[in-house]
């Protein structure tokens, strides 16, 4: 097989679909067979100048994929089978690996150097391949020995793949410091090849993170950003562009340290702005954005935390900034309006123009609204869009004082825009009117702008407007969803939408079925403002919500009937699906939230179960997403009636629960057996032990996605709660799980912000799963949990002990500290007269703000002391 591997490999890219699958079997065959002898053909392959670059192309890209992949079990799996390889093939692989960078093929040095990256990410965190660094910098030359630039160019990349593939830890700062060395002197002005200078840009990028501790020392920072602005000016544009993506790195990684260098970038990025092509004035732009990214940050977050740095840079620079940013405004692209994911430099500058008046406020209005007065009205249209996307954009940030005049003397001006002759004008004025809804519209607005006098007009405009071109319809419908939205408290009084309530819905449902609704997304956007007028409506159209229920399972029953030909056949019925079975659940959950309107929906309730159930025998993720939420809903509102539907719905809920590789279905199957244990309480033991398998199997699986774990603890609880002492059987499989989980939690020693996001889901899961589990035994069997009782109690006090934990992790700790004490009465007192920690962890949630935390905080206290004085 070995020799003939040049030829299976070609053969394996064939277009003749037999040849190709004879060719996938041999490779298998041979994977199989000879891993180890596999591989090493795959780097020979690779390395041999005299064979083809297809062949060689795809002998790195399998080598590559026989390293890493995407889900986490699979690259599990990988990285031990390249662990437990000989040393000698190992040897042998990385030397032919090492000898293809200095090809003078590209494709071959390119795929080499990620290959390499790849191994690297496993070995120099184990200790091994401690030469690597070392030889790739050899490859770089010096004085004395001159390197072929296209060996310099692929080393340099190499070096860029390791730094982006490995953690910090890996590389001692002496390798770091050398890395830096060889990636910044590649990227001198004095090196004359571009590609040599592209890549150790495109390194420089990869190895930031790395820098810290150079970036500490005066002389490296000045001399690496000396460097850095020297490319932004490079003659070849992919380098300017990749010095000013290293520059917009720089500006979040190292905001506290970019003070003396602030005058040299404003005058290279506005340069770049003004004179160079787009993609690096896109990039000039976004190192703005990043700025006043981490300047709103530190306003949100650590304002009056004096040891975080807050330099004020926008603020310093905006005379000169704002102007910059508004001469974007005007070169936009004629097509942009009808391209999903367009973007140019004006969507970029009026981007940035955004966050900037969310970093400065008000000191912005007087910079943009000379602009926006001087532009709106000029005969060419770019002039008119680039005013209204200004005015737009400086909505969020600056107070509702400052604005309140400028919008209310400018909407009747942006209504009859809506008419502008020009696409572009009005898409980005009914974007421009969707934002004044979202921001200046509310119950909580001091100065309102929407009225009696002028919500029928508003009203009117939108209606006609909305049968405009699809980009434009969309905004349009963006404009109804925020409208509606700042109704949502509404005082108990009638809303001021119910005249036109009826009108909104019909002309919303009359766009969803528009020829080109499937342009620019109006079809979804449509439906998403139809559920978010339903869900603010009040009493006082509930009959005309209940209208809306057969009209809408009309749809879904119609979308069943579709010809399903092809796979875009399939997507659009699964798309259609999803909306539809959406409208349903908002539907549900309004009606259902009330007593007088919960009726309808039970007796609707068969008809739509058996559509959902149809639902789901099209097999589709994501309908069945949708579908699984709005039966949910169904559950929640109809109660104790839902069990009529369990027998036949059953199996499409251990589906949910088997579905590991969409795992959002999974979690929201999760949270559907919550709905029903809620409803059904202990109705629904007789599918207890198949939907307890499952969530057993799911948290011991390690293909599950762990976002969904929290949740499946959290549904222990909802179990607990709905069977009582029933849950005796499960809990020597539940217990040692929730054991394990809270371990795990006390251990993490990274604590990135992710990581300590998760532990706080994790911790809010278990604590909800032994509230349910206490209450659940607390009448009966509640000595059942003695044993455990312990190990529950040092784990609440380790997280009280932990700094980081959120709001809902104390309010459940201390919740359960309470059940614990009420459950287990007197026998639990030897416990809390040792756990000396619970009287901190009282007195600091009763001296909360909030008054639910504080009430439980006294009511746990209570409780242990009743214990206590009688223990």
């Amino acid at each position: 097989m070995a020799q003939e591997v040049t030829q299976v490999l070609l053969n394996a890219q064939s277009a003749d679909g037999v040849v190709r699958k004879v060719a996938e079997e041999s490779l298998k065959q041979f994977q199989e067979q000879n891993p180890a002898g596999f591989l090493i053909s795959l780097s020979h392959e690779l390395a041999n100048n005299e064979k083809p670059p297809d062949s060689r192309k795809l002998a790195g890209l399998i080598l590559k994929n026989s390293l890493d992949a995407k889900e986490t079990g699979r690259k599990q799996e990988l990285v031990s089978r390249w662990i437990s390889l000989d040393p000698t093939v190992k040897a042998q692989i990385k030397g032919a690996l090492s000898q293809t960078l200095s090809s003078v093929v590209p494709d071959a040095r390119h795929t080499s150097a990620q290959v390499i990256a790849k191994i690297a990410a496993i070995e120099l965190p184990q200790g091994e391949w401690p030469e690597l660094v070392g030889s790739l910098l050899a490859n770089m030359g010096g004085l004395q020995v001159q390197q072929p630039a296209h060996l310099k160019q692929a080393t340099l990349e190499t070096l860029g793949y390791v730094c982006e593939e490995v953690s910090a830890e890996s590389l001692a700062q002496e390798q770091v410091n050398s890395i830096l060395t060889a990636v910044v002197q590649g990227m001198n002005a004095s090196e004359t090849s571009n590609d040599v200078r592209l890549a150790a840009t495109n390194a420089l990028y990869n190895a930031l993170d790395f820098a810290q501790t150079n970036f500490e020392n005066d002389m490296e920072r000045d001399y690496i950003m000396r460097v850095v602005c020297e490319a932004t000016l490079s003659p070849d544009s992919r380098v300017r562009q990749a010095a000013f993506e290293c520059l917009v790195s720089i500006g979040s990684t190292y905001y506290e340290k970019l003070a003396p260098y602030m005058q040299d970038i404003f005058a290279i990025t506005s340069k770049a702005v003004k004179e160079d092509e787009e993609p690096v004035a896109l990039q000039a732009v976004e190192f703005w954005s990043s700025i006043c990214d981490e300047e709103i940050e530190i306003q949100e977050e650590y304002s009056g935390d004096s040891e975080v740095p807050y330099f004020q840079f926008i603020k310093k620079a905006l005379p000169a900034l704002v102007p910059m940013l508004l001469e974007t405004l005007t070169k936009q692209d004629e097509e942009q309006d009808q391209e999903e994911g367009a973007w140019n430099l004006a969507m970029a500058g009026g981007t940035c123009l955004g966050l900037v008046a969310r970093a400065v406020g008000d000191d912005i209005v007087p910079l943009v609204m000379p602009y926006v007065q001087e532009n709106v009205s000029k005969p060419d249209w770019r002039c008119r869009e680039a005013a209204t996307y200004a005015f737009g954009s400086i909505l969020e940030g600056p107070s509702l004082e400052k604005l309140a005049p400028l919008v209310n003397v400018a909407l009747n001006f942006m209504l009859s825009a809506m008419k502008d002759e020009n696409n572009h004008v009005k898409d980005t004025t009914a974007w421009t009117l969707g934002r004044i809804f979202e921001f200046l519209h509310g119950p909580n607005v001091q100065f309102p702008i929407i009225t009696q006098e002028n919500l029928p007009m508003i009203l009117k405009v939108l209606l006609e407007s909305i049968n405009d071109t699809p980009n434009v319809a969309e905004k349009v419908c963006g404009a109804i969803y925020f409208l509606a939205q700042g109704y949502e408290d509404n005082s108990g009084g009638p809303s001021p939408l119910l005249p036109f309530f009826q009108n909104i819905v019909q002309v919303l449902l009359a766009t969803t079925d528009r020829e080109d609704a499937g342009d620019s997304r109006l079809r979804t956007s449509a439906y998403e403002t139809l559920n978010e007028v339903v869900r603010i409506s009040t009493q006082d159209t509930a009959a005309m919500v209940m209208q809306l229920v057969p009209v809408i399972m009309q749809k879904l029953n119609h979308t069943l009937e579709m010809a399903v030909l092809s796979s875009d056949d399939r997507e659009k019925q699964s798309e259609l699906q999803a909306l539809l079975c959406g409208v349903l659940q908002v539907i549900i959950q309004k009606l259902g939230a009330s007593d007088t309107t919960k009726l309808g929906i039970v007796q609707y309730g068969d008809q739509m179960m058996s559509l959902f159930l149809r639902v789901f025998a099209c097999r589709s993720a994501t309908v069945h997403e949708e579908a699984m939420l709005a039966i949910g809903a169904l559950a929640y509102s109809t109660g104790p009636e839902f069990g009529k539907y369990m027998p036949e719905f059953y199996r499409y809920l251990e589906m949910g629960l088997q579905n590991f590789e969409e795992y959002q279905v999974c979690a929201v199957t999760v949270g559907v057996v919550g709905d029903i244990c809620r409803a059904l309480d202990d109705k629904v033991l007789p599918f207890c032990d198949g939907i307890m398998t499952q969530l057993l199997k799911d948290l011991s699986s390690n293909q599950l996605h762990r976002s969904v774990k929290p949740p499946i603890f959290s549904c222990f609880g909802d179990i607990a709660l709905a069977i009582g002492e029933h849950f005796e059987k499960y809990l020597i499989y539940a217990m040692p799980m929730l054991q394990g989980a809270a371990e795990l939690t006390a251990q993490q020693a990274i604590r990135d912000e992710e990581m300590i996001d998760y532990s706080n889901q994790l911790r809010s899961g278990i604590l909800e799963a032994y509230s349910g589990i206490f209450q659940g035994f607390k009448s009966n069997k509640a000595e059942l949990m003695v044993p455990y009782a312990g190990h529950i109690l040092q784990f609440i006090g380790n997280v009280y002990q932990d700094k980081e934990r959120d709001d809902s992790v104390t309010k459940a700790a201390i919740g359960v500290m309470g059940d614990l004490a009420d459950t287990l009465g007197p026998s639990a007192a030897p416990l809390f007269n040792q756990a000396v920690f619970y009287k901190g962890f009282v007195d600091e949630c009763t001296s909360s703000d909030d008054q639910q935390l504080k009430e439980t905080a006294e009511w746990a206290l209570s409780t242990i002391n009743r214990i206590t004085n009688t223990g």
